[in-house]
């Protein structure tokens, strides 16, 4: 690693005045909390793009009052990324911009939708902080987006897969490591409770993609990460669907009935694949659960070895069972915030000069896990119609 001396400010850019950026009630969510935690004094938020102006000012107004006020003095709000990008000058080009716009406006080559682009021809060293998916585009575009931009210019991308920063994730990859340990089964479970879910646009999957690729992401994720490239090829799935008997939600928070039909997201999607070295892997999302806790689990298997990743999103929790003891370990890491691992591995990296092996998510990376959540879904529909077809047969 090239070490350089970190500069005396360091200023920010965030795209999108969203939840994801600046917190909810909802989850533990809030790039800009984790920023102000790192940086301290040495942050400075130049620049807040988003096209609802209202929206922005409501959430500078709200960090103006905060503690971390002196952050925000300065910070001016434009309409979009082209209008900020001919405003800056020598004393305002940022060190970094964190990108929580939705994914349909960035990962494609359109204009207005070619984020990526812009950056790296305008902002030329400008690291960004990207949520997933990549996109919403074709994998076919999104991989071009890849290999044309981000892998040929001098700049860092990391993509939002915080689940990989987690200590008890790290652990498990530490054994596997270790022991020299080849994976041979992954098992995921992704339970979600929908209750409170009121985004429209969530149960419309022409808007949101499905919950494999908006959602389950996270797991699909975490199965490549422990057990290596997936053959897309073998993905195969099996989906409960709104309209079958066992699809029928009693507590939908949002009007479904305006959502076409043919865009209704599935209930459950259950999927099988191998991957590339032999070994097999599943998963399972589910629309299921009510109140507001999730069931997340994942299981790994190795030749001796079992370890069983519980509750990463609340209160993770690893447990271990070894070749010789059938008792297993467990492995907890309070107040671990994979949010802020996240967030200050990029900021190390740009301080201190380029450690990709710092950053768990590059972006060539996460555009292989928007293509497995992509096949999975696509295996899905396929085995729905090829279902339907058979039904109408005359048997």
């Amino acid at each position: 690693m090239n070490e350089q001396t970190p500069s005396a400010e360091f200023r920010v850019i965030f795209l999108g005045a969203s939840q994801i950026n600046f917190g909810s009630p909802e989850g533990a969510w809030n790039h800009s909390a984790r920023l102000e935690q790192k940086l301290g004094p040495r942050l400075r938020v130049t620049a807040l793009v988003d096209p609802d102006a209202k929206r922005a000012q409501e959430v500078l107004d709200m960090k103006r009052k905060s503690i971390a006020a002196g952050a925000y003095k300065d910070t001016q709000i434009y309409p979009d990324l082209e209008d900020y990008v001919q405003s800056v000058t020598k004393d305002t080009y940022p060190h970094a911009l964190w990108v929580g716009t939705p994914p349909a406006f960035r990962g494609r080559l359109e204009s207005g939708r070619n984020l990526e682009a812009v950056v790296v021809d305008k902002l030329p060293h400008v690291s960004m902080f990207i949520e997933k998916p990549v996109s919403t585009a074709s994998v076919a575009e999104t991989w071009q987006v890849s290999q044309s931009i981000c892998k040929k210019k001098d700049t860092i991308v990391s993509v939002g897969y915080m689940l990989r920063y987690l200590k008890v994730v790290q652990k498990m990859k530490q054994i596997i490591q270790e022991n020299n340990l080849t994976v041979t089964a992954v098992n995921g479970r992704y339970i979600m409770a929908y209750e409170y879910l009121t985004k429209q646009w969530w149960w419309n999957k022409k808007e949101s993609l499905g919950p494999i690729i908006e959602q389950a992401t996270h797991f699909a994720d975490l199965a490549r990460y422990f057990g290596g490239e997936v053959d897309l090829a073998t993905v195969f799935a099996h989906t409960v669907e709104h309209h079958d008997d066992a699809g029928k939600l009693s507590k939908i928070p949002v009007a479904e009935h305006e959502v076409p039909p043919e865009e209704r997201i599935p209930r459950v999607t259950s999927a099988t694949w191998k991957y590339k070295n032999g070994a097999v892997g599943s998963l399972m999302h589910a629309v299921a659960l009510h109140d507001q806790k999730f069931f997340t689990e994942m299981d790994v298997f190795a030749d001796g070895y079992y370890m069983r990743l519980v509750d990463p999103y609340n209160a993770p929790a690893l447990y271990v069972r070894r070749p010789g003891d059938e008792k297993e370990e467990v492995y907890k890491f309070p107040g671990d915030d994979p949010f802020f691992s996240e967030v200050n591995n990029l900021v190390d990296s740009i301080d201190h000069g380029p450690n990709a092996a710092s950053i768990l998510s590059l972006y060539d990376d996460a555009t292989k896990t928007y293509a497995f959540t992509w096949a999975i879904r696509l295996a899905s529909e396929k085995r729905t119609a090829e279902l339907q077809s058979l039904a109408q047969l005359p048997m």
